[in-house]
């Protein structure tokens, strides 16, 4: 639908659970598209069941709008120490895979997990270990197989606190893994973080380098020099450049914006449709 790079939003920045008013809210502050979340259709994120006359509702009113709803998320701790309770996610992420299904969304998006045992966003020594990897590989492997099954894309995003941290481990699983249906989330916040501010050019154009061709969708997370996250464009990301690299390498899905309070929603619709008009 478009050509180019285009505004969108997480869906459950909105608080509502009815996903006509969450979806309606997204097309009035000017977004094109969200990566959704089953929140936003009154469920879990990870759901034991699935409503299917109200994810028909969601994908017609979408329909409606004219807004694409580039992802459905499914994140799951893939790397927990315990594999009972990877292996006690798994039906609750088939039932993501059938709902993304529904609401045509192409891509389920991931995270690739931590050896923390509560916080899956949190940082372990673990992490490193060559245990991580394995068992992080026999889940991805796993949900790979049951997306493929579908006809859908998954995407996992570098973050620093998970097994795949940065840029180069993601080139890594890319390679190991080499599945055209494994695709990669960029987070210019998650990228960079506070370390990384005063070199964010060289952190960006190596992350591009290595992984341009393989993004499915940018994540335009800001942060201020605290590292609190804050409205795209009100921090210390250089998020034009961000851009700027994306397009020079060809990249043409959704900008998503996200972490921000629901206050600024119609700032960051204006700023992220701003930021999608940048052209090589």
């Amino acid at each position: 639908m478009y050509p180019t790079m285009y505004p969108a939003i997480f869906s459950r920045t909105y608080p509502s659970q009815q996903v006509t008013e969450v979806l309606q809210a997204i097309h009035a502050d000017g977004f094109r598209g969200a990566q959704m979340n089953l929140s936003s259709f009154g469920m879990s994120s990870l759901p034991d069941r699935l409503d299917e006359a109200t994810l028909a509702e969601g994908r017609s009113e979408a329909a409606r709008l004219g807004l694409t709803m580039a992802a459905l998320s499914g994140t799951y701790n893939m790397a927990h120490p315990d594999e009972a309770v990877r292996r006690s996610d798994r039906p609750r992420f088939i039932n993501v895979l059938r709902a993304a299904r529904a609401i045509g969304a192409p891509i389920v998006t991931l995270c690739t997990g931590t050896r923390h045992p509560i916080d899956k966003w949190a940082a372990h020594p673990g992490n490193n270990s060559a245990a991580a990897w394995a068992d992080l590989r026999v889940e991805l492997d796993w949900a790979l197989n049951e997306a493929a099954a579908h006809g859908l894309m998954l995407a996992v995003e570098p973050e620093p606190g998970n097994v795949v941290r940065d840029a180069a481990v993601a080139r890594r699983l890319l390679d190991e893994v080499g599945a055209d249906h494994l695709r990669i989330i960029l987070d210019a916040a998650n990228l960079i973080g506070l370390p990384g501010l005063d070199r964010q050019a060289d952190i960006v154009a190596q992350a591009v380098d290595l992984l341009g061709p393989s993004v499915v969708l940018a994540h335009a997370k800001d942060i201020d020099p605290t590292g609190r996250v804050v409205a795209p464009g009100q921090g210390a990301i250089d998020l034009p450049a961000f851009v700027s690299a994306l397009v020079a390498a060809g990249f043409t899905g959704p900008l998503v914006g996200h972490g921000f309070e629901v206050d600024d929603t119609a700032l960051a619709g204006r700023v992220l449709g701003d930021l999608c008009r940048i052209r090589p």
